[in-house]
């Protein structure tokens, strides 16, 4: 990892990124970015609490009853959002008191309080990194975070975007193939977060083609007892922890790059453009 010299650093990078956690915004408040922090907060404050509201507060009754407990979300995508996912246990819990029919949004909803988990994670980065570096971006650079982002969207899309085609077809083959496979052994089944709460949650690091492939068959109805469905279930969930892997080396080669230049641009810079360049 490329180090940069404290007098560059606007502020100390972990306390941004808890900040985030917390709070969408506030570590780029800390760090003198409060349009910016501003904007973040009510985007994907804005996502959780849309998401909130389509669900009827009932993301959470997903989790079989012997299941909810203290900790039991901390798992969940949403955890991501940590504060807003506090108050939404506060003030919704685990649901209705009763079983009664969900409503016709609850999907959408859920998706909505994933996804702002999962990009406050991502602002969380983008904090992290703006502590680092200074303002000064590298000329036609795109920022790693972003590419972090759209490498979770679709996996290889950020190794694509850097250049590493073999790589990027790699990824998208191995990653698209397991999944594929697995829900066809699961014989569509994993595409349900009310049936598998957990596997979901690791499913959904695939970003983009779980989320399509649920939006159009996630309603299938299981009638029968389905052979292979642990092993889908499985290859379903590993994809998606695999594609955290691909995400982070997308961002680690994406800020060595970003680092590298800060420091050529601070004139110390002729071991690190070797060490970018490896």
């Amino acid at each position: 990892m490329v180090e940069v010299r404290p007098s560059e650093r606007r502020g100390d990078a972990t306390a941004a990124v808890l900040l985030t956690w917390f709070l969408p915004g506030a570590g780029h408040a800390y760090l003198g970015r409060v349009a910016f922090g501003a904007l973040a907060f009510l985007v994907l404050e804005g996502l959780f609490l849309l998401g909130w509201w389509i669900s009827e507060g009932r993301i959470f009754e997903y989790l079989d009853p012997e299941l909810r407990g203290p900790f039991a979300t901390l798992l969940a995508p949403e955890a991501g959002n940590l504060g807003a996912m506090l108050a939404y246990l506060k003030v919704s819990g685990f649901g209705a008191l009763e079983a009664t029919p969900f409503p016709r949004g609850m999907f959408l909803g859920s998706v909505l309080c994933a996804v702002s988990g999962l990009a406050n994670l991502l602002l969380a980065a983008h904090a992290h990194l703006a502590a680092r570096a200074p303002s000064a971006r590298p000329p036609g650079a795109t920022h790693p975070a972003l590419l972090a982002a759209a490498a979770w969207l679709l996996p290889g899309l950020g190794h694509w975007l850097q250049g590493r085609r073999r790589r990027a077809l790699l990824v998208a083959a191995l990653l698209l193939g397991l999944f594929l496979l697995g829900t066809w052994l699961a014989e569509g089944s994993n595409l349900s977060r009310e049936r598998h709460f957990y596997y979901w949650s690791g499913q959904v690091l695939l970003g983009g083609p779980a989320l399509l492939l649920e939006a159009l068959l996630g309603g299938l109805r299981v009638t029968d007892e389905i052979r292979w469905v642990d092993v889908g279930l499985l290859y379903g969930c590993m994809a998606g922890l695999l594609n955290v892997l691909a995400v982070l080396d997308v961002y680690g080669l994406a800020e060595q790059r970003w680092l590298g230049h800060v420091e050529l641009h601070g004139g110390v810079g002729a071991r690190v453009e070797g060490e970018v360049s490896a």
